[in-house]
């Protein structure tokens, strides 16, 4: 994204939204890197939940995320 994640208004609105709530973060590291969140099941059940940000401070829903968790089944030994 670079440069041009910084015009972006989502990207404003979850600068603030993070900035109201007290979050703090360091400014160290690159700074240009999104992230993502898997739930991967046991076994073959493969990926059960992908979250991949699409711009910065893009989050995963915590409901999908349980959800999604719920749904691990125990491998066979």
């Amino acid at each position: 994204m670079m440069l041009s994640g910084f015009f972006r208004l989502g990207v404003w609105q979850n600068f603030f939204r993070a900035w109201r709530s007290g979050y703090s973060g360091n400014l160290e590291g690159e700074g240009f890197t999104l992230g993502g969140v898997y739930v991967l099941g046991a076994g073959r059940q493969g990926v059960l939940l992908e979250h991949r940000e699409k711009e910065f401070g893009d989050k995963v829903s915590l409901p999908s995320v349980l959800e999604a968790a719920e749904k691990i089944k125990p491998q066979a030994s």
